[in-house]
This record gives structure tokens, sequence and C-alpha cells, in this order.
């Protein structure tokens, strides 16, 4: 796999970040340099520049003398970060139904005959990317930089354990009753309704998260 020069950490990091999201780079795990080197075929450099800028993310952790390692959220993290991009997604949806035209209500309701189709086939997979899809839609909508920005950083963060809570069980079909509650709301034009509704939508996937951490727990002592 050979990268062009061009802005080439940036290509480097956007490589790297796309292997943390899909679980090739698991949580825990050492970045090799040498061997990195290697495989993208460039030097050190590059390598070190991307290494920055994931970790700046928070996707990366940097240990002195030891090197990077792909991060590990937390329960902790998890019940810090909720609260916060609750409140923020939350003033999305309220932005959102506030500009919402015709046209972006027709097209939010496309998203959302997806999604529940593919809840539906129980297609997990899918129904995260049209989750994600309709999100990133809110955001547009609601129109101001500032929250798409900080909202943006931290959701880099819980993409590494967000699929997770689907597994919960009953989640998926909770999950997708609350994505039409928020919906519901954005169609009436309802700002606080929807507000309302999107941060019980995200108070409830850290909710369905504590549950798998629990599940997952319970067969490790058993």
């Amino acid at each position: 796999m050979r990268l062009v020069p061009n802005s080439l950490h940036d290509q480097v990091a956007a490589t790297l970040r796309e292997q943390i999201f899909a679980g090739s780079l698991t949580p825990g795990s050492f970045l090799d340099e040498a061997a990195l080197c290697e495989r993208l075929e460039i030097s050190r450099t590059p390598l070190r520049e991307a290494l920055k800028v994931l970790t700046a993310e928070g996707l990366l952790r940097h240990e002195p003398r030891r090197g990077c390692f792909v991060a590990e959220v937390t329960q902790r993290d998890l019940d810090e970060i909720f609260p916060v991009i609750a409140l923020l997604e939350g003033r999305c949806a309220w932005e959102a139904a506030r500009n919402a035209s015709d046209a972006d209500i027709e097209a939010l309701a496309t998203l959302h005959a997806q999604l529940e189709a593919h809840a539906k086939a129980h297609r997990i997979n899918a129904y995260y990317a049209t989750n994600f899809a309709i999100h990133e839609a809110i955001i547009t909508l609601a129109d101001n930089r500032w929250l798409a920005q900080t909202i943006g950083d931290l959701r880099k963060i819980l993409k590494l354990a967000r699929l997770q809570q689907l597994k919960a069980p009953g989640r998926l079909e909770q999950s997708l009753a609350e994505h039409l509650a928020v919906f519901a709301a954005l169609k009436a034009h309802d700002s606080d309704g929807a507000e309302a509704a999107m941060r019980t939508h995200l108070h409830r996937q850290r909710e369905a998260l504590r549950a798998v951490a629990l599940q997952q727990k319970s067969r490790l002592v058993s």
C-alpha cells in the first residue's frame, strides 16, 4: 500500500484512523513504528506527525519511552462524555427543528425509512451507518460550526465504543423508537421536543453501553 507525498501525514492519519474504527488496530494495541513505516512505505517523519494528530484527537495515547498505543475508552470516559454530547446534540436538534425545510424533512424521512428497514432485518452495521448519517444531517441542519466541530471531536472517541450498544438486548428496537421520536418533533418543527428526544436518545445509548459492559464482566467472572 503506497501513499502519495501530498499531505502525507494527513493521509497516514486518515489510514490509521480508519483502521482504528474498523477494529484492525484494537484498543490497547501497540503501534510499531518500524513495521508501520515498512507497511505504508513511508519514512518516520510523516508517521510521527500522523501519530501526533491521532493522539491530539484522543484515538491514541503516548507513553514516554514506550511509544503510542490505541486508546481504550473507559467507563469513566463514557460517563463524562455522554452528558456533554447529549447537551450538544440536543441543541443541534433544537436548531434543526427551526431550520428544516420541507425538502430537508423529506430527506430525513428517507433516511428513517432506511433505518427502520435495517432494524427489522437486524442489519446492525447498516443500521449504524444510517444512524450516523441521520445524526450528521441534523448537525448540518443546525448550521452551527462550533457545535459541529465540538461534536465531531467527541464522536471520534465515542466511535470506539458506540457500536457495542446496539448489541444490548432490545436496544436496536429501542434506538429506532427514539430516532422516530426525534424525527416526529423535527417534522412538527417542535424545537423543545426535538431537543428533549435527542437528549433521551443519547442518555439511553450510555445506559445500553453500561448494560453491555456488565454482561461482558459477568461472562468473565463466570
